[in-house]
């Protein structure tokens, strides 16, 4: 589609007008610019940026390598199940693993168990396939936890850097993060379709950045341990307690489960949506990245007129189920409206990118500190589990009723989370961490990685 292209250069510039304001109005003291802090930080982003480009290279032609070797859409939906299924189960296990076998070891570990999923994309084998999905989901687990508590650690024990210097990497790792997944889109749409490798060549591709991540880990990283044990059953028990018993905790993490689980259907959708247009899928995929861009710099924008993170995470839900409303209009059971499909694809992502910094800010809030990792891994229980359930929906012929069933389910649990983020808004109204206060801005990190791009 002639759109593809001519929305990737249009929100390309409001991206880069967008970050321009926020960088121009953003009111941070220069700190971080101690040299041997500068040469700590270039060390880990030469094996952190290795691991995100590999891991953003296998997003964009995933459905569609699935569809290249002949599987149905029920099939695809599977893999995508055992993907989620794994983050889920293993995904808890690994910081906990990180923290007492080594966060280096787990890093070059991630680095090897992710080029073996890019290696089993290879074969037609359906089970070979299925064990892929479960390894990517594994090792997207150890991505996002055994770096950054490496990082964390060696800043703060081993080199004794300010703490405060720890937001100064976050806030360079999230611009790189998301300028890596624009690059990684339109790298891969040059393999596959410029120059006709196919849906293949980008997890071919991605393995020599894997290695390259693991040799410089493995080379200049010092190993480190965390310095306290974790009763793992413990640390769940009362994480779960802290749930139950206190309601703004309750009513946070429903919200999370809800949006983000229609976020991880979303990760299956667009392809299949809009495979009958014949897109440029890696264009695709960075016109997506870039929107997410886009909702990060409304977040700070809103944040410098004083809007408090609550209303920001109103507005990017609402937005969100518009956009979905849409999306059902858009899937009728004998054809799809392709543009308003990709217009309001662009939405979902532009209202991702409002909503993760303002519920990391807002979570960041309610969690209490001792229970923060058991707490997010209970939320991701639910998320995962109805992501996974809205998608087994297309295995049963009961519910066969095409991508439009599955927007519907999306619009159910966004209207829901609607109705909970406004309950949300009453119940803090009165509490004095989410008054409008005079605070320091800091960018927040989207971790939209937490939704499988592969």
């Amino acid at each position: 589609m002639v759109i593809t292209y001519m929305a990737f250069a249009v929100l390309g510039v409001i991206c880069v007008a967008l970050q321009a304001w926020v960088t121009k109005n953003r009111k941070e003291p220069p700190i971080g610019n101690n040299p041997t802090f500068l040469q700590f930080q270039r060390g880990y982003f030469a094996a952190y940026f290795l691991a995100l480009l590999a891991d953003w290279l296998q997003g964009p032609y995933l459905y569609r390598l699935y569809t290249h070797y002949g599987f149905l859409e029920d099939q695809i939906a599977i893999l995508y199940v055992c993907g989620f299924a794994s983050s889920v189960v293993l995904g808890t296990w690994a910081p906990i693993a990180a923290d007492r076998f080594g966060r280096k070891k787990l890093c070059i570990l991630f680095t090897i168990i992710y080029s073996i999923s890019c290696l089993f994309k290879l074969s037609r084998s359906y089970g070979i396939l299925v064990l892929g999905k479960v390894l990517g989901g594994v090792a997207t687990s150890l991505l996002f936890s055994a770096f950054e508590a490496w990082y964390v650690h060696e800043h703060v024990e081993t080199h004794d850097f300010p703490k405060d210097w720890i937001s100064v990497t976050s806030a360079k790792a999230s611009m790189w993060n998301g300028i890596l997944a624009i690059v990684a889109g339109v790298i891969t749409n040059i393999v596959a379709e410029w120059m006709k490798f196919g849906p293949v060549a980008p997890y071919i591709l991605a393995i020599p950045c894997l290695v390259g991540s693991g040799i410089i880990v493995a080379v200049s990283w010092e190993e480190n341990y965390s310095n306290k044990k974790v009763n793992f059953i413990a640390s769940c028990q009362g994480g779960f307690r802290e749930i139950v018993t206190e309601p703004k905790l309750c009513v946070i993490g429903i919200i999370q489960s809800l949006f983000e689980s229609a976020m991880y259907i979303f990760v299956f959708l667009w392809t299949p949506v809009l495979a009958p247009g014949k897109p440029s899928f890696g264009i695709t995929f960075s016109s997506f990245m870039v929107c997410i861009m886009i909702g990060s710099a409304l977040y700070q924008i809103a944040k410098v007129n004083k809007i408090p993170e609550t209303h920001i995470l109103a507005i990017s839900i609402v937005l969100s189920l518009i956009s979905n409303i849409a999306c059902i209009g858009a899937t009728h059971p004998g054809y799809t409206e392709k543009n308003l499909a990709f217009i309001s694809f662009l939405i979902i992502e532009i209202s991702a990118g409002m909503y993760f910094p303002a519920m990391n800010v807002v979570r960041n809030k309610v969690l209490p500190e001792n229970q923060r990792r058991s707490i997010t891994n209970w939320f991701k229980v639910p998320l995962n589990l109805l992501a996974c359930a809205a998608l087994m929906m297309l295995h049963n012929n009961n519910f066969r009723h095409g991508n439009r069933l599955l927007f519907v389910s999306c619009t159910s649990f966004l209207a829901v989370a609607t109705l909970c983020v406004f309950k949300f808004i009453t119940m803090v109204k009165d509490d004095e961490e989410f008054r409008d206060e005079e605070e320091e801005l800091q960018m927040e990190e989207v971790k939209y990685s937490d939704l499988p791009s592969a």
